[in-house]
């Protein structure tokens, strides 16, 4: 069973089956609408917080504060706000020890300076208001760490969820980093081009102060 022991999970009573075992006792999750629930009850998630100390086997840092869900992926955005100082660590939801962490400073700078390249070619403003909610949001959940948790999308391929974990810290969010640095030096229109004809995808992530899984302050 996927959906973590004493999960309020709204009205989706669907459960889904991964080998990422959920850790006991950790976040509660919620929605905020009727179109949330109905969402959830279907999709895989990437999941992005943030947290002033990073989380042990025994524990998981207060507070945590959420940033942004994906579905189906893990969007370019997420793989560069944890492109800073990447290590592998205790998941706050799952029992391998699969969770990502790293600089918050450093990657909120390498996704604004990105977005901002980005925009540099687009004349969409629903892009320009994506951006503005994005830096936004990061503004007002910063801490010290970015925290990914990635069980339910890494799931999918059945493979082994911490050789996946591992897969992305060395190789995958690297090579995103890569792009992306070669791309502000000018180096990289080709690549560019292709992320701005498909910027929903990479950037359009749900921001909010609660996600599907969540970690209220008050809980014990």
């Amino acid at each position: 069973m996927f959906v973590q022991e004493g999960a309020q999970v709204g009205s989706a009573t669907g459960s889904r089956e991964t080998p990422c075992r959920p850790r006991p006792g950790t976040g509660t999750a919620r929605f905020l609408s009727a179109g949330a629930v109905m969402v959830a009850a279907m999709a895989n998630r990437s999941y992005l917080y943030s947290a002033d100390s990073l989380p042990s086997a025994d524990d998981i840092p207060k507070p945590v504060r959420c940033i942004s869900e994906h579905n189906w992926s893990i969007p370019l955005a997420h793989k560069l706000l944890v492109g800073r100082e990447t290590a592998v660590v205790p998941s706050m939801i799952w029992n391998p020890r699969i969770g990502i962490a790293a600089d918050f400073a450093g990657g909120a700078s390498l996704l604004g300076d990105l977005l901002r390249v980005v925009g540099q070619g687009l004349t969409d403003r629903d892009f320009a208001a994506c951006v503005d909610k994005t830096m936004a949001h990061l503004d007002k959940q910063r801490g010290k760490f970015f925290l990914l948790e990635t069980g339910e999308i890494i799931s999918l391929g059945g493979n082994d969820p911490e050789q996946e974990v591992r897969d992305l810290v060395a190789h995958d969010i690297p090579a995103a980093v890569a792009q992306a640095e070669a791309a502000l030096a000018g180096e990289n229109d080709e690549w560019l081009a292709s992320v701005r004809a498909d910027w929903q995808d990479h950037f359009g992530s749900f921001y909010s102060e609660w996600l599907y899984f969540s970690f209220p302050d008050d809980q014990s």
